[in-house]
């Protein structure tokens, strides 16, 4: 079977920083959301979208350290947004379409990461509640203004996709395990990306999921010290010690450049890496993206669980 998940020869890499990626493209006139925009690769994302040019709206879970965040930034603007909470994302979605805006693109960047166990909502795991089905419920909320752009929307997944999705028990209410938890949430950004390309390419609405690479940002906040010492991430006076891991600017770089690439124009429902489409995952190979996390009819069932557990689904009275 053919697939889109091959290199398109972006002329970019691993390296390449969200200034290089943006160098000759013209974002003004454009509003972006950029969820977490005011922290670790969000900020990085949020700067950088500002200086190309777009109005950058902010939605965050924490307004005051958010506006401290990006208060130097022109364009960029901050509203109250917990993901883990629906109530929250309705609301900051209905006072966003009363301002009668569009939205030009997406980036789903907040999220958390192997954090001990925390139920939220109705006792939903809060890697997979806040990860993915906060982003799930926002997306079909805004999704007036989004298609009124004709947007791209870009999901941050991780390589830790691999782990799939635990479909018998995807609240971990048979044993939880943080690492699991969060692969699970991160296969789940791959998928939405894919049915939401599906959905929403009629309306010229395109999707993707990136792997921004290894960076140590504020999400590494549930780690202990002595863990990323053991992972030989960092040594013992927290200076990083990993040759592989990436700055800021080169890690939100991907994110960037599948937003904003004509490279890009008329393709989606893809996963990217290192500013590039990433190649179908093999045995003995680093990165790629495993086939189980662009499946369309996994993609489909997803969508439908997420339907079901969220109440909001804005492509229902199309199918």
């Amino acid at each position: 079977m053919t697939t889109p998940q091959h290199n398109i020869g972006s002329g970019f890499g691993a390296r390449s920083t969200t200034g290089e990626v943006l160098s000759g493209i013209d974002l003004s006139g454009s509003t972006a959301m950029v969820t977490g925009g005011y922290s670790g690769l969000g900020l990085e994302t949020t700067r950088a979208l500002a200086a190309a040019g777009a109005h950058v709206v902010v939605p965050a879970r924490r307004p005051a350290a958010a506006r401290k965040a990006i208060e130097s930034i022109d364009n960029a603007e901050t509203d109250d947004l917990d993901l883990s909470d629906l109530d929250s994302v309705r609301g900051f979605a209905e006072r966003f379409l009363a301002s009668g805006r569009t939205i030009d693109l997406v980036i789903n960047s907040a999220g958390i990461m192997a954090c001990p166990e925390t139920r939220v909502g109705p006792g939903w795991e809060a890697q997979f509640a806040t990860n993915h089905l906060g982003h799930y419920a926002l997306i079909n909320h805004l999704w007036p203004a989004i298609a009124r752009g004709g947007a791209r929307v870009v999901a941050v997944s991780s390589g830790a996709h691999g782990m799939g999705v635990r479909w018998d028990d995807p609240q971990f209410e048979r044993g939880y395990d943080r690492w699991q938890a969060y692969g699970q949430a991160k296969a789940a950004n791959v998928l939405f990306a894919v049915q939401l390309d599906a959905l929403g390419r009629d309306a010229g609405v395109r999707a993707f999921a990136v792997h921004p690479g290894s960076i140590l940002t504020p999400l590494q906040r549930h780690l202990a010290k002595s863990d990323m010492v053991d992972a030989g991430w960092i040594d013992e006076h927290g200076n990083p010690t990993d040759p592989t891991f990436k700055t800021p600017a080169q890690g939100a770089a991907t994110q960037v450049w599948a937003a904003t690439s004509p490279r890009l124009t008329g393709k989606g429902g893809v996963y990217c890496e290192d500013c590039d489409v990433a190649e179908p995952a093999r045995e003995g190979m680093e990165g790629g993206v495993h086939a189980h996390a662009t499946d369309p009819e996994q993609a489909a069932r997803l969508w439908a669980l997420s339907a079901g557990l969220t109440g909001v689904d804005a492509f229902a009275a199309a199918r």
